[in-house]
């Protein structure tokens, strides 16, 4: 399945929504824990922040691949061999 431009710019609009929820939440979250009266460490916190980043961060890489194989099946950047 190939992107249209309007696809991508959709794409870009919800990374940066999606970023702006993680950084939210990255400073929420420890606030939000102490107030439920959990004890939280630091670890427990850079654990979770390394979790949501990481859930990002894959789904990132699964649409500029989608993206690089639209544009290599269409001859752009990865041309077929002779």
């Amino acid at each position: 399945m190939c992107f249209s431009a309007t696809a991508v710019e959709s794409f870009l609009i919800w990374l940066v929504i999606v970023c702006a929820i993680v950084g939210i939440l990255k400073i929420l979250l420890p606030w939000i824990l102490e107030l439920g009266g959990i004890a939280v460490s630091p670890r427990i916190v850079q654990i979770i922040n390394i979790l949501v980043i990481a859930v990002v961060i894959i789904f990132v890489i699964i649409i500029v691949f989608t993206l690089f194989k639209c544009l290599g099946g269409a001859g752009l950047l990865l041309p077929g061999r002779p």
